[in-house]
């Protein structure tokens, strides 16, 4: 006699587990903790076997018997159901935009906040769109082809590769996770349009950076926009690092210490203060150092927002140079060049800017590598700097 909805809702446990036949192999187990299991009985090449369909009343009585049947065509076929389930579980666990995900948990931890979310926004509104429901092991070379080539020009060349490389490291990730077995994006190399990468637009001849410092100074704005834009050319920082600085970071032997989680690199890093930027931050403490940050966004209600992220640039336009001249990420080249020029260490400089080590030699210095070193050329870099202004005043 097949079951009834109201009495399976009935059937109360026992010590031990016990049996409610529906019919043809389909039965309902109930355990002694209550839980009522769906399950099919039946053979195949000669062996009994059972084949789990679901727990009621997740799985109702009318979706257990659809699932027998669906069970029993298979059989039918000369296909094993159970082998059958277990190939369809593994198929949505390795689907691409799963082992995305896997790839995205696992290494979103070593990248800046900032970083993880563009990453994440790249999957979710570009590449899942495309191919986020597909097998991973059923993606060909043409089918990544096909999509960069669509980027190529809804969007750029420049995003274009840019999708390409994480569909790529995605791809890296499977094969160490046993899901595939090659990387598609491999053989795509020269077939993607060409793209040449633009470097920040700087100013680095002594003179210019000269003028452009006079004109930092007298920039009749809000008082945070130049005093950032001084803070950006004295400490050789990005300018998402200058536009997130907290007073609390400052410390009293005038170290200025950015955590790892703020950093590119995720690693904390020391920018030793020179006495022309101590200054420029206490002109700067009567107007924000109520805040957390000290270069807090100037509108009503978001102070507890940074800067916002074109403040620097728009300010640059403002004062005369073209978007093409330069912007604010290129103060740091300023620094760089001229620093080199005159001789400090490589070395010294490459680790003022927090760049990664290009070698195992550099990689062996924590984040306090030339500390002395570093605080001695950040203020001679800024005595420098004052030079410079003197000799394009004169001019």
């Amino acid at each position: 006699m097949s079951l009834t909805v109201n009495q399976i809702k009935a059937l109360q446990p026992e010590s031990k587990p016990r049996r409610y036949v529906d019919g043809h192999g389909l039965y309902l187990e109930v355990s002694p903790q209550g839980g009522k299991l769906w399950r099919l009985k039946y053979r195949f090449l000669g062996k009994e076997k059972r084949l789990s369909i679901g727990i009621f009343p997740d799985v109702s009585l009318k979706e257990a018997r659809d699932a027998a049947q669906a069970a029993k065509q298979l059989l039918s076929k000369g296909i094993d159901p159970s082998a059958a389930k277990r190939v369809s579980v593994e198929s949505v666990a390795h689907v691409f935009r799963v082992v995305a995900l896997e790839w995205f948990d696992k290494y979103h931890i070593l990248w800046t906040g900032a970083h993880a979310t563009k990453i994440k926004a790249r999957l979710t509104d570009k590449i899942f769109p495309a191919i986020g429901d597909l097998p991973i092991d059923s993606i060909s070379t043409g089918a990544v082809l096909s999509f960069c080539r669509e980027i190529e020009t809804e969007i750029s060349p420049y995003m274009a590769h840019v999708l390409h490389g994480v569909i790529s490291r995605i791809f890296r990730f499977a094969i160490a996770c046993d899901y595939v077995a090659s990387d598609p994006c491999r053989d795509l190399r020269g077939a993607l349009t060409p793209h040449k990468e633009v470097k920040m637009p700087a100013i680095t001849e002594p003179v210019r950076v000269g003028e452009l410092a006079i004109k930092i100074d007298g920039y009749d704005g809000l008082i945070t926009t130049r005093c950032a834009m001084q803070m950006l050319l004295l400490c050789m920082c990005r300018t998402q690092e200058i536009r997130g600085m907290r007073w609390a970071e400052i410390g009293e032997d005038g170290v200025w210490r950015i955590p790892a989680e703020r950093m590119k690199m995720q690693r904390e890093h020391l920018v030793p203060l020179s006495r022309q930027a101590l200054g420029i931050l206490a002109q700067l403490s009567p107007v924000t150092g109520e805040h957390e940050l000290v270069f807090p966004s100037y509108c009503r209600g978001r102070k507890d927002s940074p800067l916002g992220k074109n403040t620097i640039n728009n300010a640059l336009r403002v004062m005369g140079y073209k978007s093409g001249e330069i912007v604010g990420h290129g103060f740091r080249s300023a620094a760089s060049t001229i620093l080199n020029e005159l001789g400090w260490n490589p070395d010294a400089v490459e680790m003022q800017l927090s760049h990664a080590p290009s070698d195992k030699v550099r990689g062996a210095y924590n984040r306090a590598a030339y500390l002395d070193e570093r605080r001695r050329m950040l203020q001679a870099w800024a005595d420098h700097l004052d030079t410079l202004k003197e000799k394009a005043g004169r001019i």
